[in-house]
């Protein structure tokens, strides 16, 4: 196996989990918070899909799908259309309301396939590229697809709990 099947498997595994987390959810549960301060199931999934186009787009080169495919239009929420989630407050975190379980899944599902497409393209020696030099030391391509992967797949297991507390057994 190759580093680029083993991250296309990962990754699929993001939009595995993500489903089964946020399908069949109202509005109202989408939103409900387990404790004040708590996120959402819909700002964790909008969140960790924000991330992922963010990050994608970056080192891809690309426009993020949530503009480009207009996916900023759809959900008309109150930010700027560069907010991914990162450092929102709770009264942030509290106007992410979004009108279908089924918007945040077939944002998730672009932003996969997204995903998907640049991963295929790589090989193991791409892996090795400088994407950032903001850090000591600068961050790699494998660094930072391994840590939005790592990110991703926590805020699913965080949405998953939350709607087990929403909807025990």
């Amino acid at each position: 196996m190759r580093s680029r099947e083993l991250l296309l498997d990962a990754y699929g595994r993001i939009q595995e989990e993500l489903r089964p987390a946020v399908e069949g959810l109202t509005p109202e549960q989408l939103t409900y918070r387990p404790a004040p301060n708590a996120n959402s199931i819909a700002w964790l999934a909008w969140h960790l899909a924000r991330v992922q186009d963010d990050h994608i787009a970056e080192v891809a080169g690309t426009e993020q799908v949530w503009t480009a495919e207009g996916w900023y239009d759809r959900f008309g929420l109150p930010f700027p259309p560069s907010a991914t989630g990162y450092g929102f407050t709770s009264e942030q975190v509290a106007q992410v309301r979004v009108p279908s379980a089924d918007l945040l899944l077939d944002y998730a599902a672009a932003v996969h396939a997204r995903t998907a497409e640049f991963l295929r393209g790589l090989t193991d020696n791409d892996l090795d590229r400088v994407v950032d030099e903001n850090w000591d030391p600068p961050v790699t391509l494998g660094v930072r697809l391994v840590s939005v992967l790592a990110d991703d797949l926590q805020h699913v297991g965080q949405a998953a709990y939350v709607r087990g507390s929403l909807l025990p057994g």
